[in-house]
Formats: structure tokens, sequence, C-alpha cells
């Protein structure tokens, strides 16, 4: 029997997306297993889980082998703490030197990499009388945020020093897991840095999704997972050894059709009519589109389920709605048209667009409701 859960945002409307908890449950601890033992795992919830939704699938993640969760923005962890969501938060994005505070008073863990930050930080534990918990970010060819890798002894021994801090952590992001030889430019620069500082009572890390499957870094401690938790691979090195778990996909995308009608040959469907209709074509309307998230770089090139059978989407995804040809298809008003699905993947939709699974599931968020079944 399907269990149901849903969030109280939009449920009027024909369109959602469905969350299965028990596979985000599978994933986690397949991950878990292909994990060392004496390691810890950090599951990633940024974007709202990767269009997810954090808040609703936290306690799954925390209750399946998650140590601590990872967000993006002092908002992020705000929003779990409200939900009552106790766990350690790493914030992993950049901080506002100005709202280090609010993260002190909401128990988040931020990253620093900057003379800036300390001063904010020192400022804040004078203000609340509470040690702001930090990790140190290194930057080891990302090239985006992170203490240079030549200064960050240097750095992490003046915060180990600060006694108005908790460190509890340093780490580095990959910026190319499926290319061994650049991967291993970052390694060899992470090892140098941890040589050089005292690492006791630290978390470590540098392996994501990708990195944990196909490399092993002594000099760490934890991993952080991410787009496998939710079903879907990274892109992974062609060569060498793998480690690569069996995942379950998670989500769905789901419109139940609002309008049956006839076009007859020779019409065009939907904006510019980028789709004509050769013979007479019975085409399914469903309140779905581009403002939901469908690209609309998708228009024609997709395909839905439709009572066991496969059907086009035609014409050009419009923002509120889009059509498909369901001719031949016994079908009625009300009936759901399956979009994504596990015959229906979003890795198709990325590769349609030369885009990655991730930008598309965070794209499905802005209006749709989400429906968390187990």
């Amino acid at each position: 029997m399907k269990n149901v859960r849903q969030t109280n945002i939009n449920i009027h409307r024909d369109s959602w997306v469905e969350i299965n908890l028990e596979n985000i449950a599978y994933n986690m601890q397949a991950i878990r297993k292909n994990t060392p033992k004496d390691k810890k795992l950090l599951a990633v919830v940024k974007a709202d889980a990767y269009g997810h939704g954090s808040v609703m699938i936290a306690p799954t993640l925390l209750a399946s082998g998650a140590d601590m969760l990872g967000v993006a923005s002092i908002d992020e962890g705000v929003d779990l703490r409200q939900a009552k969501i106790n766990c350690d938060i790493l914030v992993l994005g950049a901080v506002p030197v100005w709202a280090v505070e609010s993260a002190v008073n909401a128990d988040l863990i931020i990253a620093i990499f900057s003379k800036e930050h300390l001063a904010a930080c020192k400022q804040a534990f004078e203000r609340t009388g509470k040690r702001p918990k930090v990790h140190v970010k290194l930057d080891t060819g990302m090239n985006r945020i992170g203490v240079a890798a030549d200064v960050a002894a240097d750095f992490i021994n003046e915060v180990r020093k600060a006694d108005y801090l908790d460190f509890g952590g340093v780490f580095t992001h990959l910026a190319n897991a499926e290319n061994r030889t650049k991967t291993q430019i970052q390694i060899d620069r992470w090892n140098s840095v941890i040589s050089k500082i005292d690492t006791t009572g630290l978390l470590l890390h540098i392996l994501n999704t990708a990195g944990a499957m196909c490399y092993d870094v002594p000099n760490s401690n934890m991993y952080r997972a991410g787009i496998g938790i939710y079903g879907l691979y990274p892109d992974l090195p062609e060569d060498g050894e793998i480690r690569k778990p069996e995942l379950k996909p998670v989500m769905s995308l789901k419109a139940r059709i609002v309008n049956i009608h006839e076009a007859h040959d020779g019409e065009g469907i939907s904006y510019g009519h980028t789709f004509t209709a050769h013979g007479n074509r019975k085409i399914a309307t469903v309140p779905l589109g581009y403002a939901d998230g469908v690209p609309r770089g998708l228009s024609n090139k997709i395909c839905g389920g439709l009572n066991g059978k496969n059907v086009s989407q035609v014409g050009n995804i419009t923002m509120d709605q889009m059509m498909f040809d369901i001719t031949g298809v016994d079908a009625n008003l009300g009936d759901i048209i399956t979009l994504l699905d596990e015959k229906h993947s979003i890795d198709n939709w990325a590769k349609i667009l030369g885009t990655i699974n991730y930008e598309l599931t965070c794209r499905l968020k802005v209006r749709l409701p989400r429906v968390y079944t187990r």
C-alpha cells in the first residue's frame, strides 16, 4: 500500500512531482555501504535537496545513515532548523560577513576562507558569547571559493589558535572528478596542505558523490553524498576502478489531462506552429510548462507515459501548459501522463539539452506541489 504525504502548497493543480522516500532511504543506505566504516557521511540537501524538498527528506536521510547535512546558504540551514532538524548542518557556500551572527544563532557550521571571515566571527563571538562553528574551505583547483592551497596551512594554523572559534573541519571540492589526471592534481594539493597542519579532531572532506566512487584519499574521514542520494549518477571516469552502487530513481513528474481535442490535417500546434498535424491527430493538454521547470528547449523532443503507451509531446512547451499527441491511445480527461519516471529519465532530458541532471531536478521546484510516497 502506498502512503502519501503532501506539502500544503499549490494543491489545486493537476500537475505535481512525486518523491519516493523509500528509494531515498535505499540510496542513502547503498551509499553508506559503499563508504568505508571509518568515514562519516554528509548528505547534501542544498537547493531544496536538488529540488526534492530538503525539509521533507532530511529525516529519512538521517535515519538512513547520514551523519550531517550540507546546504548552500544560511537561509537553507535556517529552514531546516525551523523544521526541528537538529543535526550538524554545514553551510558549504560563502557566507556574507554581515550574516555570520545569524549562522551562530541558528547553530550552523559555516565555511570560512578569509581574514574578513575571521574578523566577522570574532565580532559574532563578542556579541553572542557563542563560538562560531567553522570549517575551512580550501581552493585546490575549482577556482570558485576557498583559501588558496599555497597559503592554506598558515590560515588553518591561525584558525586553530583562535579561541573564539569552534574549529571542526577542512574541506575542498573536486572540479573534474571524471578526469583522473586533473583530480590527482587536486588530491596532491590537498595532501600537501593536510600534511602541514594538526588534524586532531577535524573532519576532513574532499570527495563528493563521483569522487567517492572513484578515488581513495587517506587524508580524509568524511564523504559528501549529493546527486547519488536522488538516484542519479554524476559524470564518471571512463578508466580505472569505479565503485558504483546500485541506485533507484526518486523523482517522478506527472500531470492530468485537462483537455482532449482533435487537430485536423495541416493544423499547427502551440506557439509558432512548430508541430503540424499530418492527418487528424488526437491532442491532449496538461497543465505543466516552462514556468514549472520543464525547459522550453525540450519542445517536440520528449515522450510521456499514458495508460501503458508512450505519447509524444508536440508543439512548443508554453509557460503553463503543453500538449501531447495521444492518437490511438484510449484516454479520458483526468488520466495521468507521466513525464519522468524509471522509463522516462531526466538523464535523457539532460542529453537533449546538453546539460546535467542536477540542473533539471533543481528547476522542478518553482510552483509544483510535492507528493511524498513510501
